[in-house]
């Protein structure tokens, strides 16, 4: 049996490891309001891990899914970190089940769609995987605002999740995914062999910033109602977004180079953001 307190400190090593722009923004959070972010994050982890990782990815989420119902029942291992922290997170908010159900089905979405023909698909893919995310934190950030917050939240994810493709399209390329809009590429006559060649020409950062400025749009919808957080919430959250954001500009500023090497903001990028909020 894992205790709470050792439960709370294994999410928070998942989310450290993983993600160091969310650890950074969320640890301004107080203390109980981040440790349930931390088990949040470690849900997510895991689902993603299972479709990118697993060995059986479609019949461990059917698994997966059978066991986040049971849970729901009160029935869940009390030897597993994450169903333990998530309990009790469960336990102190009014968290939204069909946030978590969505997140599953949208990284189930791998498992069967590699090629996206519209902006629409790749936008209802994004609500799936990212934008959920910040429908499952509402209830923790924001329990009296989560009706006035839903549409920022929504556009948050969508603005993190479009930041996602455009830094990730050489890894994705590997695992022979292509998120980028056919329709985009098409209209700046890039094909997809092309894009396969990856090289930085200019079709396709043409094709690259029709995609930024469509994120850079749901970020400006984000921030219109950014004022509804608590004071304790909207540093963490306006931080995770500028965060998010100013990943856009560093890949401008390497020349969109994007295969073959990770893009990201330093230490001391975000320190310098984080005493503008």
């Amino acid at each position: 049996m894992v205790d709470l307190k050792q439960a709370y400190q294994q999410c928070e090593e998942v989310i450290r490891h993983h993600s160091k722009t969310f650890y950074k923004a969320f640890s301004l959070l107080p203390p109980k309001k981040r440790k349930a972010v931390w088990a949040v994050y470690a849900f997510c982890r895991i689902v993603d891990d299972i479709v990118d990782e697993g060995e059986r990815p479609s019949e461990e989420l059917m698994e997966f899914t059978a066991e986040f119902d049971s849970f729901l029942r009160g029935d869940y291992s009390k030897d597993n970190f994450m169903w333990v922290a998530l309990h009790d997170t469960f336990t102190n908010y009014d968290m939204d089940v069909e946030a978590f159900r969505d997140m599953i089905k949208g990284q189930g979405m791998d498992l069967v769609k590699i090629r996206y023909q519209s902006m629409e698909e790749v936008l209802d893919y994004s609500y799936h995987v990212a934008s959920t995310v910040g429908l499952m934190l509402l209830p923790v950030l924001a329990p009296k605002k989560t009706n006035v917050l839903r549409e920022g939240a929504i556009a948050l994810g969508l603005g993190m999740q479009l930041t996602n493709i455009l830094r990730d399209i050489g890894e994705d390329l590997e695992r022979g995914r292509i998120y980028v809009p056919e329709e985009v590429m098409a209209k700046h006559k890039m094909t997809e062999f092309d894009l396969q060649q990856q090289k930085v020409t200019p079709e396709f950062i043409k094709v690259w910033e029709q995609l930024a400025a469509e994120a850079e749009k749901h970020y400006d919808t984000a921030m219109l109602t950014m004022h509804e957080y608590p004071l304790h919430s909207r540093a963490p959250v306006k931080a995770a977004g500028h965060f998010y954001r100013a990943i856009l500009n560093k890949i401008r500023l390497n020349d969109y180079n994007v295969f073959g090497e990770r893009n990201f903001v330093s230490s001391e990028e975000k320190h310098a953001i984080l005493s503008q909020i």
